[in-house]
């Protein structure tokens, strides 16, 4: 399935049912009053985050929801039926927008529910409207109609951790080995074409479970457009840990001039990233030869103040480490 993650729909509350304009006339009763009834209210249009969705998907072909309107008052004092409340379903971590593209709500939850459309209120029938002077009121209210608007969905994956980095840096590798997603894995760039989430447990069996979130490689130039990584940066927004990786493994490579390159495309996306938690996971050890200059990376970016890690996800090796320290850090809510 298509990974989709913004679309734009139409939602209507029901009409309100008009009241009814209606008098007694049964046998023995020569001055019966009115007995219009009252319209139904119409039904709401809610949205409701939940977590089984992940993906704006049902949305592509669908674009208009309306909610059934009320129905009309009857004579015999009876009353319309209201309108059922008309449910939607979204993922959790979307973000509801006006035409206008001003935020309305931030679906953050699982449950959480917001009505985005009011449904109308029925009109009153006549036999609201008896007095002592009008016994034969002629007049009931018109059903009120529903609120209508035009709105934009956009969804934020919600991830505990994001794995950053250049195309082919690992991050794909990295997900298959410690989680049980399956993107896609290939020795050329852009293998990764939609983000792809994952639940991880710590090997060793302690601390909670977490999410990982694989965001397509960034490239010079991101933020402005190029390559697929600009598209889905509003993925890593909510995100607590950025991992970012970096391939260790091309001599003619400057692993920190990548690092210095991706660290542009983020400030220039939204600068607040550079402040966020940053781990830096050097990657493909296993075909490092030259273990001497495997070690100056590693000093070189540890002078940053960060936290380092060597790995090789094809081989397992410290891979168990990080992921366990990922575990505690999380359940601790410590700084990393």
């Amino acid at each position: 399935m298509r990974f989709i993650d913004e679309a734009k729909i139409f939602v209507k509350g029901g009409d309100g049912g008009n009241g009814c304009i209606s008098f007694r006339r049964e046998a023995h009763e020569p001055r019966g009053g009115p007995n219009g009834g009252d319209g139904g209210n119409g039904g709401s249009v809610i949205l409701r985050a939940d977590s089984q969705l992940s993906t704006l998907a049902d949305f592509r072909y669908r674009r208009e929801f309306l909610a059934p309107r009320g129905e009309h008052g009857r004579g015999k004092d009876q009353y319309g039926k209201s309108g059922e409340d008309l449910l939607i379903r979204i993922p959790v971590g979307t973000l509801v927008k006006d035409e206008a593209g001003d935020l309305l709500v931030d679906l953050s939850k699982a449950g959480e529910e917001f009505v985005i459309a009011k449904g109308g209120r029925g009109g009153r029938g006549n036999i609201h409207f008896a007095t002592s002077t009008n016994r034969a009121p002629r007049r009931a209210d018109p059903g009120q109609p529903g609120e209508e608007q035009q709105i934009q969905l956009e969804l934020k994956l919600l991830a505990d951790v994001s794995l950053i980095g250049k195309p082919n840096a690992g991050k794909s590798t990295l997900l298959s080995k410690i989680s049980h997603a399956h993107p896609k894995i290939a020795d050329y760039p852009f293998t990764t074409l939609v983000p792809v989430l994952g639940v991880v447990e710590p090997f060793k069996g302690e601390g909670p479970t977490f999410t990982v979130a694989d965001i397509p490689g960034l490239i010079e130039g991101a933020h402005a457009g190029v390559g697929l990584g600009h598209q889905f940066l509003r993925h890593i927004e909510r995100t607590k840990v950025f991992l970012h990786l970096i391939d260790v493994s091309d001599p003619e490579q400057d692993p920190f001039a990548t690092y210095e390159e991706i660290r542009k495309e983020l400030k220039a996306y939204n600068p607040n990233f550079l402040k966020r938690t940053e781990w830096i996971v050097l990657t493909k050890m296993d075909a490092v030869h030259d273990k001497s200059l495997l070690k100056k990376h590693q000093k070189k970016f540890e002078k940053l103040k960060k936290k380092v890690f060597v790995i090789s996800a094809a081989t397992g090796e410290g891979v168990k480490e990080l992921v366990n320290k990922l575990s505690g850090t999380l359940s601790t809510n410590k700084k990393a």
